[in-house]
């Protein structure tokens, strides 16, 4: 009975995942359209099935014609670069602090940023809002 379940089990259709890959070389820090994905026959570990995952998305690094494209490999569009002047805001509790500040790395609406604020030149973890501010969090140290 085994060795006729295992011989059914071989001999079904199997069914063909496809994976999202490149369709040429993306460079990082570019927005990624429709035509920069194909689908391929085959399932890859980690490697995601629905093309619309990252459409209009940033490829944080080089992806590579022909390989799979991973979450990991890809981000929100950037709203701040590196040593730009962002303006700096703490609210808590109806205080509202308002400064200039300048960002330590680059982020997208909703990630985290070092952001060194320009008058007391001390550093604090902020969130980048979808106006481009840097939110810092209330009972963030920096």
């Amino acid at each position: 009975m085994m060795r006729w379940l295992a011989l059914v089990l071989c001999l079904a259709p199997r069914a063909e995942a496809e994976t999202v890959v490149a369709a040429r070389t993306i460079q990082a820090q570019t927005i990624i359209a429709a035509t920069d994905l194909v689908l391929q026959d085959g399932d890859v570990s980690g490697g995601e099935s629905d093309p619309a995952l990252f459409i209009g998305m940033e490829a944080r690094v080089a992806l590579y014609a022909g390989r799979p494209i991973r979450v990991g490999d890809v981000g929100f569009p950037a709203l701040v670069d590196r040593n730009q002047l962002v303006p700096l805001v703490y609210e808590n509790n109806g205080l509202l602090i308002r400064t200039e500040g300048r960002a330590l790395g680059r982020a997208g609406a909703g990630e985290m940023v070092r952001v060194m604020n320009m008058s007391s030149r001390n550093t604090v973890s902020a969130r980048i809002g979808p106006d481009g501010a840097a939110y810092v969090l209330a009972g963030a140290d920096g």
